[in-house]
């Protein structure tokens, strides 16, 4: 016997997603956009680029301390030999978290991030409200995040730019010696890579079902 049809009880796609179909539709009637050339570049953004991809990085880098050198000194070449490269992001810096130093990430001009390795960027990155006070008042911004950086712990804020991206490295966090790189990996957020967060703690993944 085969399966019942169920389009009827499938709910409809919210308004912009139906919009998104339509205009789809139409521009595929049209001859004005190739769908396996969309297909491609949803699979791009789904799949093949974004945190996920960073958060390997860096895992690897917590384990390896030849690796982490290499990927302090030139980002782009670290990342680019972990198969995470794209033109125009051959230049990303990384910046390491340490017990003395925080580093936060902006870009005061528009929304420039490494997506090889972070995605697109979130919303509240690309907002005028976080992109002028993360410059004037970091610790304040740091602290809506949930953040809380002692006085005695330097905030260092680095502005992206076209030309240059930026990472954090932020710190291994206690209690994970042992542990393989795709457990500490799944410890890395996007926004511990942009600063506003620290990676997760390791009971944060335990109490996970």
């Amino acid at each position: 016997m085969s399966a019942p049809h169920t389009d009827e009880m499938t709910e409809p796609p919210p308004e912009p997603a139906l919009r998104v179909k339509v205009l789809e539709s139409l521009l595929t009637e049209r001859g004005l956009v190739d769908p396996a050339a969309i297909d491609a570049i949803v699979d791009l953004y789904e799949n093949k680029v974004g945190p996920h991809n960073g958060a390997r990085v860096v895992a690897s880098a917590w384990v390896d301390a030849e690796f982490k050198r290499w990927l302090l000194a030139d980002g782009g070449a670290a990342f680019a030999s972990m198969g995470y490269s794209a033109p125009g992001h051959e230049h990303i810096t990384v910046v390491e978290n340490t017990a003395s130093v925080h580093n936060l990430l902006v870009c005061t001009l528009c929304s420039c991030n490494p997506w090889p390795v972070l995605g697109l960027p979130p919303t509240w990155y690309k907002s005028a409200p976080y992109r002028a006070r993360a410059v004037a008042e970091p610790r304040s911004v740091l602290r809506e995040f949930g953040t809380v950086v002692p006085d005695d712990v330097e905030v260092r804020v680095y502005d992206s730019t076209a030309e240059v991206r930026y990472l954090v490295l932020p710190e291994r966090p206690a209690g994970t010696d042992g542990w393989d790189e795709e457990r500490l990996a799944a410890l890395v957020t996007r926004n511990s890579m942009i600063g506003v967060e620290r990676a997760l703690e390791p009971r944060v993944l335990e109490a996970r079902p």
